[in-house]
């Protein structure tokens, strides 16, 4: 069922390396990571499951951060919330940034091509000054 479900190695590996003191000098071996790999794949295939299951249930199309805060609490993982909550709070600001930035290209008024002019003229500009 999960065999083609993965998640990027590299990617956790990092974060691995970011939890385990470096001081120590412990090290997580590929097979470690690799089964870390599949637990948490098994874990957002068991919230994912429950959260749809509780959206349709409220005849939702959409599985919204309230169907998986309530998956973690009806599956025993409520000591999560708090933390899945900030999470989702610290992704909505970044997206407000990124929509900001999008709202920027619309405001300018210009074309994508007269941005890309400007765009190579400042370049242009700026290797001058350093050249």
């Amino acid at each position: 069922g999960n065999d083609d479900l993965s998640l990027p190695k590299a990617t956790v590996q990092k974060i691995v390396g970011e939890i385990l003191p470096p001081a120590v000098g412990i090290n997580f071996s590929k097979e470690a990571r690799d089964l870390l790999i599949e637990c948490c794949v098994e874990f957002i295939t068991l919230i994912s499951s429950e959260a749809n299951d509780i959206s349709e249930k409220d005849s939702k199309k959409t599985i919204a951060c309230d169907h998986i805060t309530k998956a973690l609490d009806q599956l025993g993982f409520g000591d999560y919330v708090p933390a899945v909550l900030e999470a989702a709070n610290e992704h909505k600001e970044v997206q407000k940034g990124r929509e900001k930035k999008a709202n920027k290209f619309e405001q300018s008024g210009m074309t994508l091509e007269e941005l890309e002019r400007l765009q190579q003229e400042q370049f242009a500009a700026a290797a001058a000054r350093h050249n």
